[in-house]
């Protein structure tokens, strides 16, 4: 997600060269391919229920497609559009955002659109499909939260952010009853916000 004032980063922990777009892919498709695959292992092979749906009931009442991808898109531009807000209006959201910028560098819409798709598939797989059902919508939004700390100060609001999302696409999986519409919200987050962040706009708003 995305964020906001150069000066509030300090020199003296500038962050690593980006990667390559072609290396980020490689590193990405590989990390998102373990987590998918724990995802996976773990509520089909030891719990021995289906990933996709949160229940049986869910399974039997199948994915009702124009509902699910509807509501997907919706949640991910509703929350697009509030990350936009508090990255603009709140010295916090300005400084993750330049310090994401700074770690990601520039990214094609090709690497942008593969990107938002694993990271989306595979962390709904881990956070929704495969943790919620076990502890619960709450720990599994503060959960998932705590995936996205880094200790670094200019990325010191992720954390925060990513609980709040985590509640908003926890509460969708839990309505639709599959991971269709979380999934669908991830990446549209991910695809839009990537985008921005690898593009000149600045973060915040003039004469802020």
């Amino acid at each position: 997600m995305s964020h906001l004032f150069e000066s509030e980063i300090p020199t003296a922990q500038s962050p690593p060269p980006a990667p390559s777009p072609a290396r980020l892919v490689v590193i990405a498709t590989l990390f998102y391919g373990l987590i998918a695959l724990v995802a996976w292992g773990w509520r089909s092979g030891l719990a021995g229920e289906p990933l996709l749906y949160a229940n049986e009931a869910a399974r039997s009442a199948g994915v009702h497609w124009p509902r699910d991808l509807a509501a997907g898109l919706g949640a991910g531009l509703l929350l697009v559009w509030a990350s936009r807000v508090w990255t603009r209006r709140t010295q916090a959201g300005t400084r993750l955002a330049q310090g994401l910028r700074a770690l990601l560098g520039r990214l094609g819409t090709p690497t942008v659109a593969w990107l938002a798709l694993v990271s989306g598939a595979a962390e709904e797989a881990l956070f929704r499909g495969a943790l919620q059902p076990q502890v619960g919508l709450v720990i599994a939004s503060l959960l998932f939260g705590l995936a996205h700390f880094a200790p670094r100060r200019e990325l010191a609001a992720w954390a925060p952010a990513a609980v709040i999302a985590g509640f908003a696409l926890g509460g969708l999986y839990a309505w639709t009853g599959n991971l269709v519409a979380p999934v669908v919200a991830h990446a549209t987050v991910n695809a839009i916000n990537l985008r921005w962040l690898g593009g000149d706009e600045p973060f915040s708003a003039p004469g802020a």
